[in-house]
């Protein structure tokens, strides 16, 4: 999932079951749409009128905003005619769970349209993606790999009003706390100067611009590369929110000329269970790890084995730099789909292996019912709560190694339907 802080919201929430643990990741549509100009965005967003209520939880507001250095000037033109948006609180309280394999996610990902967009966009702008490269030593075809999972290249930065929409769901969502944390940071944009409460647009969840930054996460990373005198993610220049997430992946540790995900073939007899480990470059080679490609293994350091789609899938050694990507969305399934993103800009072809397209990932009820089967096998001993973290993974190891199957770890309905008989 997305960090609180420093983390990115993207539209809609996607489980994948078996990917590494990451049981759920963030994904947005890649259909380009028209961004509609400022003037529409109110008369778009779902607004109703304030209850008495709201009005009241707005004024109770007011005094912690002021109380935490924001002016009067700044929260009453950031709030005048600011609704209640429900289109944000149904969006919050129905995301729905799509039972989707990560070669589908991928497929959307990774697809031609995007690499082709992508290109183009590497064109388009190259000078700046040349110069914030150098800027932060992250290279360009990462950057832009961001700009096309978040917003498409820029063609879907949303169209919500962020202070309607931060504001209804600190009043009546699930996480309050959280989204008063980033109402209090976009008025401090706001106070800044950056941009106008009409252009701060983005997500209903609060995330803005080309790269889609929360608040919080503008406030400690975002940069003014152009030099103006504002951090400006809004604009339909590009080259501020790009050379933010630079600067983001830079400051957690990006390591230039370091890949962050290499495929690999596995020697014969390989052992599954080294899934999830980390051991040095040279160990790996030791072992008859070998690139897809060819070649020796790229990178220096800790590299970690993994199977995303189990051991008749597709293999992986993942670097640091895999790391550095999930601290901008915390899943697997999102740094595999930047990393693989940024070698297709490159000229690198699609992944050697076959992904199990065949298998599709667990819903809800399957994931319970797995956990309750190996619970009752004496292999789980966690709570029956339908995710699949460290301890489910665990479990599903240590039962696939009891019944002879490769203990890769992997949730399938192949896996249920064995644990049923």
């Amino acid at each position: 999932m997305v960090h609180l802080r420093a983390g990115i919201f993207t539209a809609l929430l996607v489980s994948l079951a078996g990917c590494g643990g990451a049981s759920a990741f963030l994904e947005r549509s890649p259909r380009p749409q028209a961004r509609p100009p400022a003037a529409e965005v109110t008369r778009l967003a779902a607004t109703a009128p304030r209850t008495a209520t709201y009005d009241q939880w707005i004024t109770g507001f007011r005094g912690r905003a002021l109380s935490q250095g924001v002016s009067v000037r700044t929260f009453d033109r950031a709030f005048a005619g600011v609704g209640y948006n429900a289109d944000s609180i149904r969006r919050d309280r129905h995301q729905p769970e799509f039972t989707r394999p990560i070669w589908g996610y991928l497929d959307t990902a990774v697809s031609d349209t995007r690499i082709d967009n992508g290109r183009r966009a590497l064109r388009d702008h190259g000078r700046t993606l040349a110069a914030i490269e150098a800027r932060y030593g992250v290279e360009k075809e990462v950057v832009a790999a961001i700009w096309g999972l978040e917003s498409s290249y820029g063609s879907l930065r949303g169209n919500t009003p962020i202070i309607e929409s931060l504001a209804t769901l600190a009043y009546e969502g699930r996480r309050r706390a959280f989204f008063e944390q980033q109402l209090i940071a976009a008025l401090q944009i706001l106070q800044a100067g950056d941009t106008t409460p009409e252009r701060m647009v983005g997500s209903w969840a609060g995330a803005m611009g080309h790269t889609q930054f929360i608040p919080t996460s503008y406030l400690d990373y975002a940069v003014d590369f152009t030099g103006d005198g504002r951090r400006d993610i809004w604009s339909d220049d590009p080259t501020d929110a790009l050379a933010s997430a630079a600067a983001y992946l830079s400051r957690f540790g990006w390591q230039q000329g370091q890949p962050a995900l290499v495929e690999v073939r596995l020697p014969s007899g390989f052992n599954p269970r080294l899934a999830g480990s980390a051991r040095p470059v040279q160990d790996w080679a030791a072992m008859g790890v070998q690139s897809q490609r060819g070649g020796r293994l790229p990178g220096v350091g800790e590299a970690t084995l993994m199977f995303p789609a189990g051991a008749n899938g597709p293999a992986f050694l993942t670097f640091r730099n895999f790391q550095v990507i999930k601290r901008y969305n915390n899943a697997d399934a999102y740094a595999i789909a930047i990393a693989h993103l940024a070698d297709r800009l490159r000229g690198a072809g699609p992944f050697v292996a076959a992904w199990p397209r065949d298998d599709r990932p667990l819903n809800a009820s399957e994931r319970e019912e797995l956990q309750r089967l190996l619970a009752r096998t004496g292999h789980y001993q966690g709570e029956i709560d339908g995710r699949i973290g460290s301890g489910s993974l665990a479990a599903v190891r240590s039962w696939q190694a009891a019944n002879g199957v490769a203990p890769d770890g992997y949730v399938s309905l192949a896996l249920l339907q064995r644990l049923r008989r």
